[in-house]
């Protein structure tokens, strides 16, 4: 058996049902509606979570928690992964998307985990406390 030899399985594309063209159709009269009510009717429906006037479940569960309006959100990296970059070298945000160690164009943030084994002058938008030890403890320098 070849792919080019397999058939759609039998009774996998029925034809459309053809509501509201005559009794003789099996779906006239009501167009399979039902009679009255507000599902009957044309643009008649329910929102979605609605639950016919029971308190609706997303109501019902607890709320905890808090979003902040204006979260600032960056892409992490860690010292362990900048082992790979020659000694006294710049890393900033255009050498880091080169390397591919970053895709997107959020601020970059270091985080101090593993060991960094080559010092290197940084210039991304923010650290960790841990990381600017890490940093300055291998002869490191963060660039402003």
């Amino acid at each position: 058996m070849k792919l080019n030899e397999i058939g759609r399985p039998k009774r996998s594309n029925r034809p459309v049902k053809r509501r509201g063209r005559g009794g003789a159709s099996g779906h006239g009269g009501t167009s399979t509606r039902g009679h009255k009510g507000q599902k009957a009717r044309s643009g008649g429906g329910v929102r979605p979570g609605f639950e016919g006037g029971q308190m609706p479940l997303i109501r019902r569960i607890p709320k905890f928690g808090f979003t902040p309006l204006h979260k600032k959100s960056y892409q992490v990296l860690n010292l362990r992964d900048l082992n790979g970059f020659a000694k006294d070298s710049l890393i900033d945000e255009k050498t880091l998307r080169e390397s591919g160690l970053i895709k997107s164009s959020l601020p970059v943030k270091i985080l101090a985990e593993g060991e960094l084994k080559v010092s290197l002058q940084f210039k991304v938008s923010a650290f960790s406390k841990k990381a600017i030890e890490k940093i300055t403890s291998t002869g490191g320098q963060i660039l402003k």
